[in-house]
């Protein structure tokens, strides 16, 4: 069975920093690429960031692509979003999610991804 489990969020000052985790099992983790997304209140789903399952290509919403870092420990079958200057519309859910098969790239396309977390709270409020 497919989990996923993301933790790290919390409530955080303007300009401060969280890394988010995304515990993978139930599968191959390094065999499939992995993307990040969010959600704020009263909106869509929006497209955060995504992996390739070796690591070696990642994407961005433009919003994010100077703050935050997609990486993945494929030892570990965990999966990591470092947020930095984090603002105050960073706030939103932020869901882990797995790729619709093997070793393929899904990157921005949230239709494209099978299995989703069920989210870490990330608050940004002085």
């Amino acid at each position: 069975q497919v989990q996923l489990v993301e933790s790290g969020g919390g409530l955080v000052q303007p300009g401060r920093s969280l890394r988010l985790a995304c515990v993978a099992s139930g599968f191959t983790f390094q065999n499939y690429g992995m993307g990040w997304f969010r959600q704020a209140p009263g909106k869509e789903r929006e497209f955060v960031a995504a992996i390739t399952y070796s690591g070696e290509h990642r994407d961005y919403a433009e919003a994010v692509k100077t703050r935050f870092t997609i990486s993945r420990d494929n030892a570990e079958n965990v999966l990591y979003l470092q947020m930095d200057m984090l603002k105050p519309e960073d706030t939103a859910v932020y869901y882990c999610a797995r790729s619709m098969r093997e070793y393929y790239y899904s990157g921005s396309a949230a239709g494209e991804y099978l299995d989703w977390g069920q989210g870490t709270q990330v608050t940004v409020s002085s």
